[in-house]
């Protein structure tokens, strides 16, 4: 079985590039898939390989592909893949315990510590993702900042009212948290961003200082180390010192853009993020690991195990032989007891490659991004947002000749998306920002060459020219021209 499963991942990897990138599912099978029935007896393993080879293979979501820009989505680093099936192999749970996976989540989390400039005593854990590392972090800062036991009383043991604090363009998980926690979106205040999509600090002072004189208490900052829309970078430091100032719990969500930190380019402007309270990052982004693997670290250690630490008598350690371990258990440090063996595919890709890997793929991934922005340049069709940052590229077609129609400029630029998305050429994903409508190419992808970035433009002015033309035609044959 293992053999032939190697083989069948090799075939799936070396022959992406001359595949589309994307097609949908097939509708027949679909159908067939969500009315199917329960299998009564078994198959052969060699009917179930099949059926994977001619039914699913064929129709992946596309991120392996180096042509893929949609979403903040990573072909998966191979060594990670294999690493993967060695962790379900052994299918520790990694809820604490005195065996070798714990080791290895410790080593992994100390290694993140390091990368990022937190100091001895923080802790962390590798999650699902940015969503369950928003709920963490948050839940730590409520716990540390709310002023009373929130633990024993919850939001109705008191009448003070928590606050948060986000910009625009932070990423929807963090309202899921709130809403989960019962604090309420209403309490999560949105303060104004520049026209770069950066959070503005002193905007962030007065409405906290406003909260203060007020009643409410702010409990915890949310800024970004790159957004998912459009890459933009919050003025970290300076929002660092506000919350120092009010003693407000800063949290920085680098789900996608803190493993800027290790380039040339980034590393200045990413330094702050040392001064964060909590971080989120998702290796799975730009790591390139396999999802699902994210990671929350909290700089106050003691704070995260004191925010969610529950030890059932049939798991307490003390007393018990040294066997079992004198660390205190992952489970003491957020919600999930029993947790996946996720370390090793990290561990192994950070061993496989090192630092020194990681930020040549990341630096091509942004020198990438610099080559199409520059592309779209080039020409006085295509309008790109700017600043470009990361490696997003926001943009959208507009000739002159649609200056100032926005509704069909959004109109146009959806059917271009469409149409290549469909092609199978390559992948792009959208956005609004500003309530315009854009294109959006997001490189996370040590797959990709300069040479699929310019087939991603020819891709693009083709498909621009051939919606342009079939709609003047369509507007020639109904008289609307």
């Amino acid at each position: 079985m293992g053999y032939q499963v190697v083989d069948l991942i090799a075939d799936h990897l070396s022959r992406l590039p001359d595949t589309p990138v994307f097609q949908p599912f097939p509708t027949e099978l679909a159908e067939r898939y969500l009315h199917s029935t329960v299998p009564e007896y078994g198959v052969s393993w060699e009917e179930i390989l099949k059926t994977f080879a001619t039914e699913i293979a064929p129709f992946p979501f596309g991120n392996g592909h180096p042509r893929f820009y949609g979403w903040v989505n990573s072909p998966p680093a191979v060594v990670s893949i294999f690493a993967e099936a060695l962790a379900a192999a052994m299918n520790p749970s990694c809820a604490g315990g005195n065996h070798a996976a714990v080791y290895v989540e410790r080593e992994v989390i100390n290694w993140f510590r390091q990368m990022l400039g937190f100091p001895v005593g923080t802790m962390g854990l590798l999650v699902s993702g940015g969503s369950m590392a928003a709920l963490i972090a948050l839940a730590a800062a409520r716990h540390s900042k709310c002023g009373y036991d929130v633990r024993a009383l919850g939001l109705q043991g008191s009448d003070t009212q928590l606050v948060f604090y986000r910009s625009g363009e932070t990423h929807g998980c963090y309202q899921k948290a709130i809403e989960l926690m019962g604090i309420g979106s209403r309490n999560l205040v949105t303060i104004e961003h520049d026209s770069a999509m950066r959070m503005v600090p002193s905007a962030l002072d007065a409405a906290i200082s406003r909260d203060e004189q007020s009643g409410r208490v702010p409990i915890a900052v949310i800024a970004s180390a790159g957004t998912v829309n459009s890459g933009a970078i919050d003025p970290l430091d300076e929002i660092a010192n506000v919350c120092e100032q009010h003693r407000v719990w800063l949290h920085v969500d680098g789900a996608y853009g803190a493993p800027a930190v290790l380039t040339s380019e980034y590393s200045d402007e990413l330094s702050s993020l040392a001064r964060a309270d909590s971080i989120a990052l998702d290796p799975h982004k730009w790591l390139y690991i396999p999802v699902e693997a994210g990671l929350v670290l909290v700089r106050a250690g003691s704070i995260l195990r004191q925010a969610f630490s529950l030890v059932p008598p049939y798991l307490q350690t003390e007393g018990k032989p040294e066997g079992m371990g004198g660390l205190p258990w992952f489970s003491e440090f957020g919600f999930q007891q029993t947790r996946a063996f996720r370390a090793l595919k990290v561990w192994m890709a950070l061993r496989f490659h090192g630092l020194e890997g990681y930020r040549a793929a990341i630096e091509k991934d942004l020198m990438l991004a610099v080559h199409l922005a520059s592309l779209l340049r080039s020409g006085d069709d295509f309008e790109l947002f700017e600043p470009q940052s990361l490696s997003i590229v926001c943009f959208r077609f507009s000739p002159p000749a649609l200056t100032g129609d926005a509704r069909r400029l959004d109109s146009l630029n959806k059917q271009i998306l469409e149409t290549v998305q469909l092609g199978g050429e390559a992948f792009l994903s959208s956005t609004l920002i500003s309530d315009k409508f854009w294109l959006r190419a997001c490189i996370v992808n040590p797959r990709a060459r300069q040479t699929d970035i310019d087939r991603l433009y020819d891709v693009l002015r083709q498909t621009a020219e051939a919606v342009c033309f079939s709609r003047a035609k369509e507007d020639m044959d109904s008289g609307t021209l």
